[in-house]
């Protein structure tokens, strides 16, 4: 899949990459993607992916997965990965942008979107919103919201 992206964000490599983890998730039938754009919010990165799973398998498999394409498409490796031996909360860092790949019920205790609330949502391109949404009929609950 080769997604759209919004003139906005064109010349924004950062977005660019993470958009390439989003729509890895997506692959692997990732649920509730989201980007929070959390520029001039913390120092930590600048984008942080928000995917979900349906198990502790799944929500290993979405984080070696975006390991495994990142690599393949020569985007550089992970700085660190945090938590994919118990598969509740997968975090891979890489600088700029940080994937947290949550085990659903997992990601609704810690709720990051409401702890990040001031940060934007930019909308994922139409492609990947479509996919998004038609994975497993599931709209996520955390809408975008435009900067």
């Amino acid at each position: 899949m080769t997604s759209t992206i919004d003139p906005q964000h064109a010349t924004d490599p950062i977005w660019v990459k993470a958009l390439l983890y989003a729509e890895a998730a997506l692959e692997k039938k990732a649920f509730d993607v989201s980007i929070l754009d959390v520029r001039g919010l913390t120092s930590i990165a600048d984008y942080f992916v928000l995917v979900s799973g349906r198990s502790d398998t799944q929500v290993r498999a979405i984080a070696d997965f975006i390991e495994e394409t990142c690599r393949a498409r020569h985007a550089g490796a992970p700085l660190s990965i945090e938590g994919r031996q118990a598969g509740q909360w997968v975090l891979l860092d890489f600088g700029d942008v940080v994937v947290h790949v949550f085990y659903h019920p997992v990601r609704e205790f810690y709720d990051l979107e409401r702890l990040w609330s001031q940060a934007a949502r930019p909308a994922l391109p139409p492609e990947l919103e479509r996919t998004r949404q038609a994975g497993d009929g599931v709209v996520s609950s955390f809408g975008a919201r435009p900067h």
